[in-house]
């Protein structure tokens, strides 16, 4: 990894629960073994890969803040809805996301919805690295259709492994055009962490649920979307045109242009620095809200620390113990890094601490 101006090193390297990536994915290259982020030479990254630990760039925790919603910021609830939960990255990890919702009071211990009329929003990347991906998406099918029966609803938002597992079992090894040279999503999957026993019980039900993910959804004064990026002014100047111009690219089936939609969601990093408040304004100005709630960048490397599996006492607690609120308190980081020994957020907004 090159290092920038006033970047830290990460200094732990990635173990195998970072993302459990299986042997068939790993594609040697002379001095890089391990995981396939490993499989390539530091300046020469493959397109459609997506910055995991050897080469996401950090900040120091005095450059961010933490800001917390005061009462009289606080919205109502639309007449008749409960609640409003959000659910960072999953990433295959079954278990632990069945602990946060039941921890939550969101499933009870048969792991059915026992919410009521809350509202649950997924904010994408159900798949990959983890164990049980499509077990993941087959509680999410299912709990939205309990909670809808309840008066309630259980909602989830496209997130780029969503479109990398699309993009993957519709056009495999299907060459697109690449800035970079030739590229295949089949590629790109494995390369980030795409698990075979995802892929052999990967059913069409269950591409045509992530086919009708929305990209970008306003609830309370939250502007909900998965990739901390402006990508999304690209496709449309209202929520409805983005989302509809999604479902649209992805219907046209055109491996050209769903591989460029799926780098665009690939994006992050927009919010941090100096320029972060002003591109998280260009969005909300764009789209409505007044904050930014996003998954994508785990808020690991935000902070600049990483956790291990290895360790003992206190050190072996998760760092990540809540969202990370930065960008002048505009934006909320939800991604608590759980494929690096980090935590799987649920949370209830506006945050109250």
């Amino acid at each position: 990894m090159t290092q920038g101006a006033g970047q830290e090193a990460v200094v732990r390297t990635a173990t195998l629960r970072d993302f459990r990536v299986p042997p068939y994915a790993r594609v040697p290259v002379q001095g890089h073994v391990g995981h396939p982020g490993d499989a390539f030479p530091d300046d020469q990254l493959p397109e459609g890969y997506t910055p995991t630990a050897r080469d996401l760039p950090v900040i120091n925790r005095g450059d961010t803040v933490q800001v917390r919603v005061s009462p009289s910021e606080v919205p109502v609830a639309p007449e008749g809805l409960g609640p409003l939960y959000v659910v960072g990255d999953v990433h295959g990890y079954l278990d632990e996301l069945v602990a946060a919702l039941r921890e939550q009071g969101l499933i009870d211990a048969d792991g059915n919805w026992a919410a009521g009329n809350s509202r649950l929003w997924f904010l994408g990347d159900f798949t990959d690295r983890g164990p049980d991906g499509i077990g993941v998406i087959d509680l999410v099918m299912r709990l939205s259709a309990e909670a809808a029966a309840a008066g309630g609803y259980c909602k989830a938002l496209m997130g780029n492994h969503e479109l990398l597992l699309i993009g993957a079992k519709r056009f495999a090894d299907t060459p697109v055009n690449s800035g970079a040279g030739t590229a295949t999503f089949q590629a790109a999957w494995l390369l980030n962490g795409g698990q075979k026993h995802d892929m052999d019980r990967l059913q069409d039900v269950h591409l045509q649920w992530m086919s009708r993910l929305d990209a970008v959804v306003e609830e309370d004064g939250h502007l909900l979307l998965h990739s901390d990026t402006t990508a999304y002014l690209d496709y449309g100047s209202t929520i409805e045109d983005v989302n509809e111009t999604v479902h649209e690219i992805l219907n046209r089936g055109d491996a050209d242009e769903c591989w460029d939609l799926f780098r665009k969601f690939t994006k992050r990093f927009a919010f941090r620095d100096e320029g972060g408040p002003q591109a998280v304004q260009e969005l909300l100005s764009t789209y409505g809200g007044g904050r930014v709630v996003h998954g994508h960048s785990p808020i690991p490397y935000l902070l600049g620390e990483v956790g291990t599996e290895d360790a003992e006492g206190e050190a072996a607690r998760p760092i990540v113990e809540e969202p990370h609120v930065y960008a002048d308190g505009l934006a909320i980081a939800m991604d608590g890094g759980v494929t690096m020994a980090g935590k799987l957020l649920v949370v209830q907004l506006p945050l109250r601490h």
